[in-house]
């Protein structure tokens, strides 16, 4: 596995910066810091990209995507990393981060999709559930008897009568995380909708156009734990808790399916065809981000990009798809790898 290196002081100390600059010519690695989803999708393309003997395996490190981005978009140079990866695309707020510190041609790649689980130890209840439940379940505030109320659930039968009397206990990402923004956006908000909590919610006095951030609140009662950027841990504490459940991304249940088992959400199973078609509905595309005006000043970086957007690592058949990556349909692949080696900068006025 790739050597792991922290950016979490760099640029913010100029001593270092300064060391850094005048070693321009000697940086002979590329650096790629980002989501913790992506984490293993890029450390297994820097070890292929490293045996191909022409440059030197770059150096990852997992910081969750908003960390990421903000090491990322924190100015051009080598005290700053060449690429990041994330688990959701950047948004506009982080382009302009980026354009107001001279981050400015940004190479956008999108590496394939990637379904966001609900997941407990194989030996644990099995769960068929819909946004709704699992809203209800997590929420800052629910409807009880048409009003908004502080969560009182604690128990999952008290959710929904079908589910186990089981205390609720879930372990997900922190706010930084590229899965927490997904999870919040394709299960929480939905299932807000679904659950006809919106209604309630104008109710309360929270304007229409902040219903959707109210809805993604999550509870802070203990029900719910931050388990950091670290998707590994979370499995760790499943094993040892059959009635926990976590939240990440499919490629650790694929990694890990001899110990933990995914839940099904409105009737469907993530499983990868349904994932890649779509019927599973709660997936997301997954990205990575390089400089352009690091190109040439640090070697490989276009290389890079070659090896990652190859047939061979990110195709159906590729040795990412092993990961856990689910697959660009090939028309899509085209274009994104016609984009990526030819270094052409995104669209980001397309950033909404």
């Amino acid at each position: 596995m790739a050597n792991k290196i922290s950016f979490a002081a760099l640029g913010a100390a100029a001593v270092l910066a300064t060391a850094f600059s005048g070693q321009a010519a000697a940086r002979d690695q590329i650096r790629i810091v980002g989501s913790s989803t992506v984490f293993p999708f890029t450390t297994a393309v820097s070890e292929a990209f490293g045996k191909l003997g022409a440059f030197k395996t770059p150096i990852v490190e997992s910081t969750g995507t908003g960390g990421g981005m903000k090491l990322f978009c924190g100015g051009v140079g080598v005290d700053t990393p060449d690429i990041t990866g994330a688990s959701r695309r950047i948004k506009a707020s982080e382009i302009e981060t980026c354009a107001k510190n001279g981050v400015t041609e940004i190479i956008e790649v999108k590496i394939g999709f990637d379904g966001i689980v609900f997941a407990n130890d194989k030996s644990g209840p099995a769960f068929d559930v819909d946004k709704a439940i699992l809203w209800k379940a997590l929420a800052a505030q629910v409807v009880v008897d048409g009003k908004m109320v502080d969560n009182p659930y604690k128990m999952w039968n008290e959710v929904d009568a079908k589910l186990p009397a089981t205390k609720i206990e879930v372990l997900g990402p922190p706010p930084t995380s590229g899965t927490r923004d997904a999870f919040n956006e394709l299960v929480m908000e939905k299932g807000c909708e679904e659950a006809h909590a919106v209604e309630a919610i104008v109710a309360s006095g929270v304007d229409k156009k902040d219903a959707g951030k109210a809805c993604m609140k999550v509870r802070e009662d203990g029900v719910y734990v931050e388990a950091g950027e670290n998707d590994n841990l979370i499995v760790q504490k499943l094993v040892s808790n059959p009635n926990a459940f976590g939240i990440f991304g499919y490629s650790f249940l694929e990694e890990n399916g001899d110990k933990i088992k995914g839940a099904t959400i409105e009737g469907v199973k993530p499983e990868y065809e349904d994932i890649s078609s779509g019927k599973y509905g709660v997936s997301r595309s997954l990205f990575v981000y390089a400089k352009k005006a690091h190109v040439g000043t640090v070697p490989g970086i276009q290389e890079f990009l070659v090896e990652y957007t190859s047939d061979k690592a990110m195709g159906e058949n590729g040795y990412l798809a092993d990961k856990g990556l689910i697959a660009l349909p090939a028309e899509e692949a085209a274009k994104v790898r016609a984009a990526a080696t030819g270094l052409v900068p995104m669209d980001t006025a397309s950033v909404k």
